[in-house]
């Protein structure tokens, strides 16, 4: 069974091993344990279970040092439905019913709940909310970097810098610590983007998409080459290669460039870097990734495909996985005394829902627990906080009081609607698998392949893009100080109880107390 189950109940089995050692016999005692204690049918199973839960959280010591490392990891759409659907999933993968499962960092000790609103939409986009949770300021939708004054397309409002906002990559490279990134979107994306750029609109990755008439703002990608903080980012993996190259070349693999400038900006970051003194290497493909040697270079640019890197569930031999890119980062972050700061992005997880793709959704949820598992066997606890959460939810429900085993990208299994068709356990509130049928109203499912990977979930509200959900989104911490995030919050708090951990940043820290 992959590490990602093991991990969440191996303390589990521990606990319920020394606690049938400890008790008494069957024969002298009438608390004694039952035949088979992991069977939920007996009420000792649970009874164990609560205890030892009760145990780890109230002999866990608060840690309180300085985190040298952070690691923030963002499920892009990780809803808490999505959690929970994909623990059946894999659950189911490997034998078991899956609900009673936790994924690698659902067994953190701390977890709490992010509101994330914008300040002009009560639904948010990746750009707001990235910029809330990696800057510590809410922003207007489709804006990164920049402050609610800024409104979306205000290329006027980019360009005065008073409008900008900072945060983590800039505040840890300031500390002197050594600063990555890493995604399977585009590096361009508005997640990956709100770490380092400043844009009135997510949308302008390279000069071909800014408008044609009016000021002219900096492109994102050409703010990752050249601007003050993108350009000091020490790693940097994902896709987006046509954004850094001109529509009159083509790439390494042979795809056309997307920009207009006829600027080559893979070959200006490593001339910049190098004239630094940095010793630099741009890397394409899964075996330069897996075979560069971390000691020989100190700054690495990756960029494994032309836009959003394949789907797990698609991808080839070479294409690098989450969790191999972050493996790779943190071996080279490792090197500075002063520690470092990582952002890894689980972006394929969004753009799934957004297809309402639900097979695509949770398979690239539980890849993305892949990659936090991997980091944690990496890492010193008591000196790396590690924080997992999202940055929005989708509209994808859970539904149906199906019995335990039923599959959970199938059908439900205790009755049909009330129009006597079978429906699924996942369906989403809209989105592009709506479908009617002209004659019986709703169309039946049972003519179609579910069990096709690019299989649209049905929805409600015909839509061709499903669309983000409102409510809060869950997150989760490991390490020093910890515990300061629990309860419930506005998103942009996270960046400020990270920057108070790893003392960093202008605020308020734990070297200040």
């Amino acid at each position: 069974m992959e590490s990602i189950i093991y991990f969440s109940n191996t303390i589990f089995f521990i606990f319920i091993f020394v606690f049938c050692i400890n008790a008494r016999s069957v024969s002298d005692s009438k608390y004694a344990l039952p035949k088979s204690s992991f069977d939920e049918r007996n009420k000792e199973h649970w009874t164990m279970q609560a205890q030892w839960t009760l145990k780890t959280k109230v002999l866990t010591p608060l840690n309180k040092r300085t985190a040298k490392n952070v690691i923030l990891f963002l499920g892009d759409g990780m809803s808490i439905t999505t959690l929970a659907a994909t623990r059946v999933y894999l659950g189911q993968k490997y034998g078991h019913y899956g609900e009673e499962l936790r994924l690698s960092f659902e067994a953190f000790p701390y977890t709490g709940l992010a509101k994330t609103y914008c300040v002009d939409n009560n639904v948010a986009d990746s750009a707001c909310s990235g910029t809330a949770y990696l800057t510590g300021v809410k922003a207007n939708s489709g804006t990164v970097g920049l402050s609610a004054a800024v409104k979306r397309g205000d290329c006027a409002g980019q360009r005065d810098g008073y409008n900008s906002v900072t945060g983590l990559m800039d505040w840890a490279q300031k500390a002197g610590k050594s600063t990555g990134l890493v995604t399977n979107t585009r590096v361009t994306h508005a997640t990956p983007a709100a770490s380092y750029a400043h844009s009135a609109d997510r949308k302008w990755e390279s000069d071909s998409d800014l408008p044609k008439h009016g000021l002219r703002c900096d492109d994102i990608a050409t703010q990752l080459v050249n601007g003050r903080v993108g350009k000091k980012i020490n790693v940097v993996f994902g896709g987006g290669r046509k954004n850094f190259i001109s529509k009159k070349e083509r790439d390494s693999e042979g795809f056309h460039g997307h920009r207009s400038d006829g600027k080559d900006l893979i070959r200006e970051w490593l001339h910049a870097k190098r004239s630094q003194g940095v010793v630099a290497k741009y890397i394409y493909n899964r075996h330069d990734l897996m075979n560069l040697d971390t000691e020989d270079y100190n700054s690495v640019l990756g960029l494994f495909s032309p836009d959003h890197m394949p789907y797990n569930l698609e991808a080839n031999n070479d294409d690098p996985s989450l969790n191999e890119m972050t493996v790779k980062a943190i071996e080279l972050l490792s090197k500075n005394k002063n520690g470092y700061f990582l952002f890894v992005e689980g972006g394929r997880i969004d753009t799934a829902h957004h297809e309402t793709k639900a097979r695509k959704a949770l398979d690239e949820t539980a890849e993305f627990a892949k990659a936090v598992e991997a980091a944690l066997r990496m890492v010193d606890p008591e000196e790396t906080l590690i924080v997992v959460t999202s940055d929005h939810s989708h509209t994808m429900t859970y539904s149906g009081y199906s019995k335990r085993g039923t599959d959970i990208l199938g059908f439900t299994n205790k009755m049909n609607a009330s129009d006597n068709l079978p429906y699924t356990t996942l369906s989403y509130a809209n989105g592009p698998g709506y479908r009617s049928d002209v004659q019986y109203g709703r169309a039946n499912l049972e003519l179609e392949d579910i069990k096709s990977l690019n299989f649209t979930y049905p929805s409600l509200v015909p839509i061709s893009r499903e669309t983000h959900g409102g409510e809060d989104v869950a997150v989760f911490a490991k390490g020093p100080w910890s515990h300061i995030f629990s309860g419930n919050y506005e998103q942009n708090y996270i960046p400020h109880a990270i920057a108070f951990a790893s003392c960093i940043g202008p605020g308020w820290t734990s070297c200040k107390q």
